[in-house]
């Protein structure tokens, strides 16, 4: 059975809620799995068929954490992956883009196929003790990220992509 791994970092809980909601509606469709990216390496990359990422933007970046599972696991992969399906889900203060395009950078480096547009989730935080505060992630976003997880089980499943 074909399977999707649902890598994720989070400081604030943000990205992980969207994680965790992804990979209950993926359960539901196939072969799910959901490692924090500190926890993953180039085995779970190569085992699975497609990708849904989870992260924060930090200024404008992915966290240090998603950036260095992407450093460590790059080249172990470089040339075993291409053409699998990739999504991407960012938890932002107030952009997002800056992430998105570093991670779909990375993703072309490993000749990965987008499937869906990066889900950015703009959290609205933007002084510092609303950045660093726990983050609540609003019941009809959750919706939307099972509805990615759902949708990417059901076509790396039914091999469309």
């Amino acid at each position: 059975m074909k399977q999707l791994l649902i890598l994720w970092h989070s400081r604030t809980g943000a990205a992980e809620a969207m994680a965790r909601a992804a990979f209950e509606g993926a359960a539901a469709e196939g072969e799910v799995r959901l490692i924090r990216a500190r926890d993953a390496g180039p085995e779970d990359m190569a085992a699975a068929a497609g990708y849904l990422f989870a992260a924060p933007e930090n200024l404008a970046a992915l966290t240090g954490e998603m950036k260095e599972f992407f450093d460590r696991c790059y080249y172990p992969l470089l040339g075993r992956i291409e053409g699998r399906p990739y999504a991407l889900m960012i938890a932002a203060g107030s952009d997002g883009t800056g992430a998105a395009r570093q991670a779909a950078r990375i993703a072309a480096g490993w000749r990965l196929k987008e499937v869906q547009p990066p889900r950015i989730v703009n959290l609205g935080a933007q002084t510092p003790e609303e950045i660093l505060a726990p983050k609540v992630v609003e019941a009809d976003t959750l919706a939307k990220c099972r509805e990615l997880g759902a949708g990417m089980m059901a076509g790396v499943a039914a091999g469309i992509w």
